[in-house]
């Protein structure tokens, strides 16, 4: 199937928006988007990946739950410490319904 080429203006124009309101849209999602390459994140960061506020994850790394590092002057939360605090989290609350049942 051969490709079609849609000009920035025809799809602004399908969205019926302007050619800068699109560009803006681009613009605003591309820093969103969570660089699956980092090995430790911003406690912002892990906070954005677990889906909780800032201030839960400060809490979470302050009571030692989620583990962190300090690199010079930086906190930094390991990227693989999320999927261990899930997995816990996971495992805890199937062991309370086992005790509840």
């Amino acid at each position: 199937m051969p490709e079609t080429r849609l000009s920035l203006a025809r799809l602004a124009s399908a969205l019926e928006l302007t050619e800068q309101q699109l560009l803006g849209l681009v613009a605003s999602c591309a820093g969103d988007v969570p660089d699956p390459t980092l090995v430790a994140l911003t406690v912002e960061e892990a906070a954005r990946r677990l889906g909780v506020g800032r201030t839960t994850m400060y809490a979470l790394v302050a009571s030692g739950e989620v583990p962190s590092v300090t690199i010079g002057r930086l906190r930094r939360v390991p990227a693989e410490a999320l999927s261990e605090y899930v997995a816990a989290r996971t495992q805890s609350a199937a062991s309370t319904v086992a005790l509840a049942a």
